[in-house]
């Protein structure tokens, strides 16, 4: 099970960041001219929690490399051994693969839409179909769920700090951009907002 686990990590990682980020990035720059990718380097609130998500990711993919590559360094990251187990590893996995179909999902219907950040300077569509029909925010569910089947998987209190702070930075996020589209849209979004659920 644990090979299992080793190659099933990385490839999975691997797969949600080219799949579900880099290539819809790149679609959309080539598509459409404009570069979806908007985090900056400046020190407002948005620029900031992109900075520390950016972080956390790569927390993320650390760990699950000293997992893999050095045991004796992921042993100390205070494995919490009565979740080590078969069944809590399995629900991990299942939900870190519906999280990867459900994000690939929403991008399809998010389309040109697709941004990483909030695009203060092009004014996309309001994306209202498919999955959003279900949840105004599907991508950063997927990346939730994604957080806690990691979790599952990988029990410790390093993963679990970085879980607690990822989930915070969403919550964080997603007001921010929830701010944006009220800004933008105005009457249409308080509209979305009444019919659909910010989650599920």
């Amino acid at each position: 099970m644990e090979t299992f686990l080793n190659y099933f990590l990385i490839v999975y990682y691997t797969l949600f960041f080219t799949f579900a980020m880099l290539l819809p990035t790149y679609r959309v720059w080539k598509t459409t001219g404009v570069n979806p990718y908007k985090l900056g380097t400046s020190d407002s609130a948005h620029d900031y929690i992109g900075r520390l998500f950016r972080i956390t990711l790569i927390a993320c993919a650390l760990l699950i490399a000293a997992f893999v590559f050095f045991p004796s360094v992921y042993e100390k990251f205070f494995p919490v051994s009565f979740l080590s187990q078969g069944g809590i590893s399995g629900a991990g996995l299942i939900l870190l693969l519906f999280a990867l179909a459900w994000v690939l999902i929403a991008q399809q219907h998010m389309q040109k839409s697709w941004r990483i950040g909030i695009d203060e300077d092009v004014r996309t569509e309001l994306v209202q179909r498919g999955l959003f029909k279900i949840s105004r925010n599907p991508i950063f569910l997927g990346m939730r769920l994604m957080l806690l089947g990691l979790f599952l998987i990988l029990p410790n209190v390093v993963m679990l700090i970085i879980g607690i702070v990822g989930e915070i930075l969403i919550q964080i996020q997603v007001r921010l951009e929830e701010e944006y589209l009220t800004r933008i849209y105005r009457d249409s979004y308080l509209t979305y907002q009444k019919l659909v659920r910010r989650w599920f």
